[in-house]
């Protein structure tokens, strides 16, 4: 048997640092947790300054008796979960259950997964931190009275298997309240007016500024037309010219928020499935013998600093020297600590730069080799120079009225060469240049375009914006967030419209009863606070115990009111107007944990249920006869289908559209890309593009 025993959390990690440590080490796997609170009562004693009761969770017994009997032949044990309040408590609850003394230095962390790493964290084992396991055990606490307690009240006052959680309750009223500024938003009329200018051949365009150097708004038509009748002529004077050289930094390295909405936006990822790759990439990829076999690729994934390592810091100035050159060399700087921020790791990067995307490809599956070349690109380009531009604004008088035309130019890319952070509005950033124009010249207006224009409601949450919101207000922590969008959606709180998330009306009645009865669960200032009280836990400035009694006095006063003056509410099934085909009884709306369905009214002697069909317009190309639908898999993904299905089993995961190919009167379907949408042929080779 070996001398030591090192207990981590997935068995991946676990075969690649055993390869690491030698045969003295043997490295065994918990899954994770191994301890909880019990799923069938409330497990906190409230009468106890809020003791929790643990047990070993259902499934892992066999884990633990084999972790015990190898604790009992090893010299010393090492726990090594990840470097997190999460992991923290893995090692203590570890340490309990395998009669380890959590004072002794038996904890040993590393924020990234290579041989140096690994080794070097052994020779300076610690102390369980028992800060870190307070304020994870009072969220766990916190969450768990909060949970246990109003869920209840919701199965018996609305419907059976309800709940509502701290952190996703806020996430929930957050998508509902833009929902409603959605509804109310009353569009505002303005207007622009754009002019296409000429200069010695060369075209470029001016929008409309002001009179008298002031700037002017163009509410409406009539104050339009007044500045077109003081126009006069087509001639435009050059007043002034303004040329500057302007800096772009490079974003800073990825954190966890950061790094989820990057991958939605140039990924197309949902936040789950970001961290689930994340964490293949940073627990270990199989290289081959020739590269040192598993390696760590990224370092610690659940972050929210964007401090660098010397040593990273060192390894890519000499890469991108080497490969780009000394101008491209940046000076880094991590930036003010975001108020709030744990900062306990540094920002996600790779653990070698030397190890590039291209070198990678062949052995990466294409989601690792797409995340990893996204990281490893971002974090490079955090090292390199600023890009430069040349600015350019144009001046332009007509009669006292002045348009504006603005260009920008790169001039040295530095950064921009490997990188160029994604936005929400997928604006591009083009070159927009300008040709020569001295003060004093003319110009000539070809075109003069008046623009009606209606202001817009504010967006829907993508998952990227929510995220990056709720970092925002201070609601969650990097571990948080991709677990808080998952539950919201799985429970039937909300639901996905082309990415975008839509309430539900069981989600809208959940948070109606919770704002009615427990106002500060839904209180994102209530919610941050309580973030930022739990990172004091963490830093020993506060005791958990206070801070839970704080908390609960007041909210056990507000459950007991609500016990008796919350009302039943009946979620009436609303008739479909269309009877059952198998007991010919009326065919009802009922709604379900993933919106609203239909179902036979004689349930439960008859339990006929159908999808609600969304039909697109088009006539099923198979049979002729049936209406292509719009159909979801179980893995909620849309795809089109005929309604006649069974007897019909036309499917496309592409949209169908109603008219024929030109070319071969085939079927056209629509590909979403990611600027555009393509029209192709399913049967020749015909395409057409136009931007989505």
């Amino acid at each position: 048997m070996s001398d030591y025993l090192v207990i981590v959390e997935s068995p991946a990690k676990a075969k690649t640092i055993e390869r690491y440590l030698g045969k003295k080490y043997t490295v065994k796997a918990s899954m994770g947790h191994v301890r909880d609170l019990p799923k069938s009562q409330m497990g906190v004693d409230v009468d106890n300054e809020y003791q929790p009761k643990y047990i070993t969770i259902r499934g892992k017994g066999d884990i633990l008796k084999d972790l015990k009997k190898a604790a009992k032949k090893a010299k010393r044990i090492y726990l090594a979960a990840d470097p997190d309040r999460e992991g923290e408590a893995i090692a203590w609850h570890l340490a309990h259950a395998l009669n380890v003394d959590d004072q002794t230095d038996c904890r040993v962390v590393f924020n990234e997964i290579t041989k140096e790493s690994v080794k070097a964290s052994f020779k300076h084992p610690r102390k369980i931190n028992e800060n870190l396991v307070d304020a994870q055990q009072a969220r766990r606490i916190l969450d768990r009275l909060v949970g246990y307690n109003i869920s209840p009240l919701l199965w018996k006052k609305v419907k059976k298997g309800l709940s509502a959680g701290r952190v996703q309750s806020v996430a929930v009223k957050m998508i509902i309240d833009r929902e409603n500024e959605i509804k109310n938003f009353k569009p505002e009329e303005y207007w622009s007016i754009t002019a296409d200018f000429l200069k010695d051949q060369e075209t470029f365009e001016g929008s409309f500024y002001g009179i008298d150097g002031k700037k002017q708004d163009l509410p409406n038509r009539e104050e339009v037309d007044a500045i077109l009748n003081k126009l006069q002529g087509d001639t435009f004077s050059v007043d002034k010219v303004n040329k500057r050289e302007r800096k772009k930094n490079p974003a800073k390295p990825f954190t966890t928020s950061s790094l989820q909405q990057e991958a939605a936006r140039k990924l197309n990822f949902r936040a789950k499935k970001t961290m689930m790759i994340a964490q293949q990439l940073y627990e270990g990829i199989d290289l081959g013998k020739k590269a040192g076999g598993i390696q760590g690729l990224v370092t610690y994934m659940r972050t929210d600093s964007t401090r660098v390592s010397d040593t990273a810091k060192q390894e890519a100035k000499g890469y991108i020297e080497e490969q780009y050159g000394k101008n491209y060399l940046g000076f880094y700087k991590a930036g003010k600590k975001q108020e709030g921020a744990q900062d306990a790791h540094e920002a996600i990067r790779p653990t070698s730069v030397l190890r590039d995307p291209k070198s990678l490809k062949s052995i990466l599956s294409r989601d690792q080799y797409r995340l990893y070349k996204l990281i490893w690109e971002r974090f490079l380009a955090s090292q390199m120079a600023p890009a430069i531009l040349d600015t350019m604004t144009v001046h332009l008088l007509n009669n006292n009225v002045e348009f504006r035309a603005t260009g920008s130019v790169v001039k040295f890319k530095g950064f921009m060469k490997i990188y160029v952070e994604g936005t929400d509005d997928d604006k591009k950033t083009e070159d927009k240049r300008l040709p020569e124009l001295v003060e004093g010249t003319d110009v000539k207006a070809s075109k003069i375009s008046p623009n009606q224009h209606f202001t817009q409601p504010p967006p829907r949450y993508t998952e990227a914006r929510l995220v990056r919101t709720m970092e925002e207000k201070g609601i969650g922590r990097p571990s948080t967030y991709a677990p808080t969008l998952d539950t919201i959606q799985r429970r039937g709180y909300v639901s996905m419209d082309n990415k975008r998330f839509v309430p539900t009306e069981l989600g809208t009645i959940v948070i109606d009863i919770v704002q009615e009865f427990f106002p500060e669960i839904i209180n994102v200032d209530f919610t941050a606070k309580m973030e930022n009280d739990l990172d004091s836990i963490e830093d020993g400035d506060m005791n958990w115990v206070k801070l839970i009694d704080h908390f609960y006095v007041d909210f056990n006063k507000r459950l007991q009111k609500a016990e008796q003056e919350m009302e039943k509410i009946e979620i009436k099934d609303e008739p479909a107007g269309i009877d059952c085909e198998k007991c010919g009884h009326e065919m009802v709306y009922k709604m379900g944990r993933y919106g609203q369905f239909l179902a036979c009214s004689n349930f439960p002697d008859c339990r006929n249920t159908k999808p609600i069909l969304k039909k697109i317009g088009v006539t099923c190309p198979k049979c002729k006869q049936g209406d292509v639908v719009e159909r979801k898999s179980k893995k909620r993904r849309i795809f089109y289908g005929c309604d006649r299905f069974p007897e019909c089993d036309f499917v496309s995961w592409d949209k169908p559209i109603s008219r024929p190919c030109p070319k071969c009167s085939g079927l056209l379907v629509e590909k979403k890309r990611k600027k555009e949408t393509q029209v192709q042929c399913t049967s020749c080779s015909y395409k057409e593009s136009t931007q989505s």
